[in-house]
């Protein structure tokens, strides 16, 4: 490993989108996992199937790794565009092991780096393997040039190819031996300084994305029904509930865009059953008025949208965090919603749990605020063991309707909660309504002006009980410091990596950044010194609608929108720089 406090050692691959970069990365992840690592990875993608390049890093570190690491030790390039693009990130020492059968690399032009030439093609045609296993002799070539346990590699493929035949799995065993051994003999392992090495046995981890933990936890809230059209970067979601759906007796349905997904999302709710659906931005912008219905119906509505660049389509298969204010006031009309953003995998398992209580006993949409960062890096977390408390709130029994004498389904209630009955319950009878309506759910008229007021005011009164059920600002490091940065969503693994060289530095992690509490917030900014946002957009949307909820200013703002995600040393960067 590094010889850094921290132990962080980074891997690359690039080449040619479709040249199995990812299958080659995720493998080698997994085998890191099996002998005891933690790892963190962040794939680059285009938008195009073919044609552009992709990569595949990966931070593998002996403790829990939160982010990925820019610098890296060791790049495959698989193509020059990817060897020109990617050189920059290798530090003094590291290696490069670059396809010598389609470029070449000058010793004089990589400025301190080990070059290894590794020809793919020659040494498929060699080992007397297909092409498509060329990923595989490069990791071959990884695992002996880092002194990494090959058996360990071996098993990892097993698993991993073992559902496809044994002809593929002796295939890839074929082209990692070969990958390895040439390694050994023509790359001098022992002289590379850098060593990935086994770490004794600890805990059993999973390897897990942000969606996997989503879906995860709507299977353990009780979710029945899920509904979504495919959208990157939230699609995994739809792809595990499918391939859970006769484990878990999950209703799965692909429709035929994202306004029929989420009116179908109502729908299910509507009916009793416990739903979810989940997009992107631009499918998200789709919605909007199917969530306008679902706030003046009174009717619950869990909604994953993980964003990606715009405005339009944007950076499709690229992260940032723009959409947070467009989300706080999305769809005609004043109604309340909440916003929850996890930071990373652990955290979006059980605020889940949490949208789905606090969807039906509020009867609110509810939205998971992720982005492609964490909705597709894969971390190193330990097995998820949780349990969730299922609340359907204020939902009336058969006994409880025929007590009733007029049932009421919007009734003005002290806490804006009206009691709530399902299709098919006797007495339960109601209009739902998407015109303003009373108590009873007929439509109303601005004649009937004062009773509009109270309709309004209802849903609204609902919100300072919200406010005590969301999760508190989180303060991470010393309880004093001098800089205090503040920040929602996927900016909490960099922050929490930076954190570890940082000295007199602590982060305030906003997991509900709406509805944002007055009281609450000004408690948890109450200490700090100088305050700035850390934010993956453009205009610092948090700390303005932090400022127009509260009067609270940040100092200053450390802002990145250029498609990426933070990485640990730019904010290491920042403060130091911020003093």
């Amino acid at each position: 490993m590094p010889k850094d406090s921290e132990q962080v050692l980074t891997w690359k691959i690039a080449g040619i989108a479709g040249g199995g970069q990812q299958v080659a990365g995720l493998i080698f992840a997994k085998a890191c996992a099996r002998g005891g690592l933690y790892t963190f990875d962040s794939s680059e993608y285009p938008s195009l199937i073919r044609g552009e390049f992709v990569t595949y890093r990966l931070s593998i570190s002996t403790s829990p790794v939160s982010a990925i690491y820019q610098p890296n030790q060791l790049l495959i390039a698989l193509t020059k565009e990817a060897y020109e693009y990617c050189l920059s990130d290798v530090v003094p020492g590291g290696a490069i092991l670059y396809d010598s059968d389609k470029f070449k690399v000058e010793a004089k032009n990589v400025r301190g780096r080990k070059v290894f030439p590794l020809p793919l093609k020659t040494l498929s045609e060699s080992a007397g393997v297909k092409p498509i296993a060329a990923n595989i002799l490069a990791i071959g070539a990884t695992t002996a040039l880092l002194k990494y346990d090959p058996d360990i590699v071996k098993r990892t493929l097993q698993e991993v190819f073992s559902a496809k035949g044994q002809e593929v799995v002796a295939m890839n065993l074929k082209a990692f031996d070969f990958g390895y051994h040439y390694a050994q003999k023509e790359f001098d392992p022992a002289a590379f300084p850098f060593t990935l090495t086994p770490a004794k046995k600890r805990g059993s981890q999973i390897l897990v994305t942000a969606n996997d933990t989503v879906a995860l936890g709507a299977v353990a809230a009780g979710c029945q029904f899920f509904v979504a059209y495919p959208m990157t970067p939230s699609s995994s979601i739809l792809h595990n509930m499918m391939n859970w759906a006769d484990e878990t007796g999950m209703l799965v349905f692909q429709p035929e865009d994202e306004i029929a997904g989420i009116h179908m999302a109502i729908g299910g709710m509507f009916a009793g059953v416990r739903t979810m659906t989940a997009t992107s931005g631009g499918g998200f912008a789709l919605m909007n008025e199917a969530l306008s219905l679902t706030a003046v119906t009174e009717n619950p509505l869990v909604l994953v949208e993980s964003q990606r660049p715009g405005p339009a389509t944007g950076l499709p298969t690229w992260t940032e965090q723009g959409d947070l204010a467009y989300v706080s006031r999305a769809g005609h009309g004043e109604f309340p919603r909440v916003i929850l953003a996890p930071g990373d995998a652990s955290e979006a398992f059980p605020l889940t749990g949490l949208a789905f209580n606090l969807a039906e006993k509020y009867q609110i949409p509810v939205i998971l605020l992720l982005d492609k960062y964490i909705s597709e890096a894969h971390e190193s977390i330990a097995p998820i063991t949780q349990k969730f408390t299922v609340d359907r709130g204020a939902r009336l029994t058969d006994a409880q309707l025929t007590k009733i004498k007029e049932y009421k389904r919007y009734l003005h209630t002290t806490s804006g909660i009206s009691p709530r009955a399902v299709p098919g319950q006797l007495n339960g009878i109601f209009l739902a309504n998407s015109d303003e309506h009373d108590e009873r759910g007929y439509t109303i008229e601005g004649f009937q002006g004062p009773e509009r007021v109270r309709q309004v005011d209802k849903r609204f009164r609902k919100v300072s009980r919200i406010h005590a059920e969301l999760p508190k600002p989180m303060l991470i490091g010393p309880k004093k410091a001098a800089l205090t940065f503040i920040g929602w969503g996927s900016t909490k693994g960099p922050m929490l990596e930076a954190l570890k060289e940082l000295k007199n530095v602590n982060y305030l992690h906003v997991s509900a950044p709406w509805p944002i509490s007055e009281k609450v917030m000004k408690t948890a900014v109450s200490g700090a010194r100088k305050l700035v946002a850390i934010e993956n957009n453009a205009t610092g949307q948090f700390a303005e609608l932090l400022r127009g909820a509260t009067g609270i200013k940040v100092d200053d703002v450390f802002l990145k929108y250029d498609g990426a995600h933070f990485f640990p040393h730019e904010i290491i960067a920042k403060a130091k720089k911020l003093g």
